[in-house]
């Protein structure tokens, strides 16, 4: 009973088996012969938009950046962080004690140059001048007194109403007396050769003082940072007491109702780049958010920019609503052409045969091979210049390959 249970189960197993193959086989014939299955894309016309993809950093158009010009201490911070600001607004106080004892120091300085100049453009010193003037006069005086009583003497003399000794004493009264005047006049040679040489070293030391001066007053000027104009105290990174070095940033203000975005288009695209093409922005830390603005010229040269070559390209942006902070890094789209109702058709429709662009074209149950040339592309469509109309359906490459003339089912590809 047993080995008939047994029998009759194995019997069952072999039946079945034949069955399924039965079936399979009926599979595999019936669908010998039938033409494999594409998918096909319609061709048809759109508004297409040509455009180049980068990053870029925000800017501010017109920042106004102040650092300390001299070492201090800020002693006073009036404003915050991030905050509107008006025009004359008090924003940082730093230390100027040393600076303003500097310019008393420098003022008093130019004082005493000054005068020294103008002594110097008169001849010498004033005393000097006046005692050596007066000894001058008074020897050429002498010389000329000399000189006529000489001459009485000579004609008394001849007239014996003279001798010899009072002609030869006044002789020598006038030598000596021309002695002195000659030493006079070189003392007067001298002290204008001096007045000369210190003319200019004077001139020298009035300009220096005053260039100090100009200076110091600039220094004493910067200890109080007030804000130059209406905008956004974007960066403010010191703090009271903080000491500050030469050149150290206290604060930058901007009006940033319009901000520079600072492109980097890597170099092979720079070629289709013009002024005053349509930009847009998208921020990561406001991904619903986007700004449009305009390229304001094309790069002058090519720069490295990490691993890549890059032209810079900056581009006014509307920032009306302050939302873009400076020297934050931003996606941006710039549309170097736009078709308005192109004929299009998908890019993965589009194959190469060396410089060469063709599709294949379904109708009729077949695919013809069919060359054709593109004008502009988006991401994802080709402007079609010629090769196709509207309303062809041409493939898209899947897992059979094509021939010129092939028999194929299609599928309008979703």
């Amino acid at each position: 009973m047993a080995e008939q249970t047994n029998n009759r189960r194995t019997a069952w197993f072999i039946g079945g088996a034949v069955l399924l193959l039965l079936v399979t086989v009926l599979i595999l014939l019936a669908g010998r012969g039938q033409p494999p299955e594409i998918q096909v894309v319609q061709v048809a016309r759109e508004d297409l938009e040509a455009s180049i993809a980068s990053n870029g950093k925000v800017e501010p158009i017109a920042p106004f950046v102040f650092r300390a010009l001299f070492p201090t201490f800020v002693t006073a911070v009036h404003a915050k962080e991030g905050e509107a600001v008006k025009k004359g607004q008090l924003i940082v106080t730093l230390s100027s004690s040393d600076i303003q004892s500097q310019l008393i120091a420098s003022r008093s300085d130019l004082l005493t140059a000054q005068a020294e100049l103008r002594n110097a453009q008169a001849g010498g010193p004033p005393d000097e001048v006046a005692q050596l003037d007066g000894d001058l006069q008074k020897a050429e005086s002498q010389v000329a007194n000399l000189e006529q009583a000489q001459k009485r003497l000579q004609q008394l003399f001849a007239k014996q109403a003279a001798t010899q000794a009072d002609i030869d004493k006044n002789a020598l009264d006038l030598a000596s007396a021309r002695a002195s005047l000659k030493t006079f006049q070189q003392k007067k040679d001298d002290l204008a050769h001096r007045a000369s040489l210190d003319i200019q070293r004077d001139s020298l030391r009035v300009q220096q003082d005053t260039e100090q001066i100009h200076s110091l007053e600039d220094k004493l000027r910067s200890a109080t940072v007030v804000a130059p104009v209406d905008g956004t105290l974007y960066s403010l990174p010191v703090r009271l007491r903080d000491y500050l070095a030469v050149g150290q940033e206290i604060a930058q203000i901007a009006d940033l109702h319009k901000v520079q975005v600072r492109a980097f288009v890597d170099e092979p695209d720079i070629g289709s780049l013009a002024p005053g093409q349509d930009v847009r922005i998208t921020w990561d830390a406001m991904p619903s958010r986007e700004w449009n603005g305009q390229t304001e010229q094309i790069p002058k040269e090519v720069v490295p920019h990490g691993a890549r070559s890059v032209g810079e390209v900056p581009c006014s942006v509307d920032n009306s609503r302050l939302e873009l902070l400076p020297n934050v890094n931003v996606s941006l789209k710039i549309f170097v052409r736009r078709e308005a109702h192109a004929l299009a058709v998908s890019r993965a429709a589009v194959r190469t045969d060396g410089t060469r662009r063709y599709v294949f074209v379904f109708g009729d149950g077949r695919v013809r091979r069919r060359d054709v040339s593109v004008g502009i592309a988006s991401a994802a469509k080709y402007q079609v210049l010629s090769g196709l109309s509207e309303g062809d359906h041409v493939a898209i490459p899947g897992d059979v390959p094509l021939a010129d003339g092939m028999t194929v089912r299609a599928t309008e590809a979703k």
